[in-house]
């Protein structure tokens, strides 16, 4: 029931660029803000985030979705996608200075004894993430300050959910030329 739950939650945050585009027609940004806090609420109480990044993340939009709240403004409602941006280049960013790294993390999930040349993949990946962060990021920001608003929908909703498959599939795409002990 757990998993359900937050593949539900996951899928409405995950839409929230295309929530705000069609709800601000029918509710108040204020009103968009709360169900966006709602949604992360029971998220972390069905799945609490158990390391520091994710916790510090979890706090940061919390208090965000606090602020549109309190603002009840369109454009407050924005900047959403560029925070999480940022929460997520900071997790990344930070996993590369006490590692391991995340991508690390991940691969040892299935390979538990990763080779060297894996440790030095993974690491590299974990820095092609960080670039991405920071562009798509900086985009996102770009289309909340100087985009229209259907700009800035279609962007965070659909074009930078593309980028991010792309990189995963490349990056697949890669790892299975190249990485010996995922062959």
């Amino acid at each position: 029931m757990g998993r359900l739950v937050n593949g539900v939650i996951g899928v409405f945050t995950l839409l929230y660029p295309v929530a705000v585009y069609y709800g601000i027609h029918y509710v108040q940004p204020w009103q968009i803000a709360a169900v966006l806090a709602l949604l992360l609420l029971g998220r972390q109480l069905n799945k609490p985030a158990v390391d520091r990044g994710g916790r510090w993340l979890f706090i940061a939009v919390l208090l965000y979705c606090g602020f549109a709240v309190w603002n009840n403004n369109l454009a407050t409602l924005r900047f959403y996608p560029a925070l999480i941006n940022l929460g997520l280049l900071a997790i990344f960013a930070a996993s590369l200075y006490f590692p391991p790294p995340i991508i690390e993390r991940l691969a040892r999930l299935q390979h538990p004894n990763l080779p060297p040349k894996g440790v030095r993949y993974t690491r590299r990946v974990t820095q092609v993430w960080c670039g991405f962060f920071l562009m798509n990021g900086a985009l996102a920001f770009a289309t909340a300050v100087w985009g229209s608003f259907a700009f800035w929908s279609l962007y965070n909703g659909l074009v930078a959910y593309l980028l991010m498959g792309l990189l995963l599939v490349g990056e697949y795409w890669i790892r299975i030329r190249t990485q010996e002990h995922v062959r």
